[in-house]
């Protein structure tokens, strides 16, 4: 082989120090939103209905509800001694024991603002859940139509 091309050759495969350190870039942000994807926890949920107040994190207080309505009461699971008031969770119905319960891809954006042990005045639709959305943020994720008491769902703290 001609040693000038030898050379053609090598300055094909080499490239410069920033060429280098970028061309793994795009399969690190695949991996990295990858891993993101898989790093929700999965839980039920059932719905309850107003009256909403009071609630264990705000009491009487109307402005503690997002305007959307899509808010949520803890259960024990991510309660946290009450330090769950006011996170918000990405929430997706995964499953549920009723067939055609899930509206599929449907994600919605949910803020704790009461105890699912707490709520005496309004039970939810199932106990033991671990998490309990209001009418609102139940029926964007559940077809409603199809009666479920409870769904299985994968969350992830915002």
């Amino acid at each position: 082989m001609n040693p000038r091309d030898t050379h053609k050759k090598m300055s094909r495969l080499s490239c410069s120090p920033v060429q280098c350190l970028l061309r793994p870039l795009p399969l690190l942000f695949i991996l990295s939103m990858m891993s993101q994807i898989s790093q929700g926890d999965v839980g039920t949920a059932a719905r309850y209905s107003p009256p909403y107040l009071p609630t264990a994190c705000y009491n009487d207080s109307a402005s503690q509800f997002p305007s959307n309505n899509l808010f949520a009461a803890a259960g024990d699971g991510i309660w946290d001694n009450g330090a769950a008031c006011g996170r918000q969770y990405l929430v997706r119905c995964i499953s549920a024991a009723v067939a055609d319960s899930c509206i599929a891809d449907q994600v919605i954006q949910v803020k704790i603002v009461d105890y699912a042990l707490a709520l005496i005045r309004s039970p939810p639709s199932a106990r033991g859940t671990t998490i309990v959305l209001s009418e609102t943020a139940f029926a964007a994720i559940a077809n409603t139509s199809a009666a479920p008491t409870s769904i299985n769902l994968e969350f992830q703290q915002v």
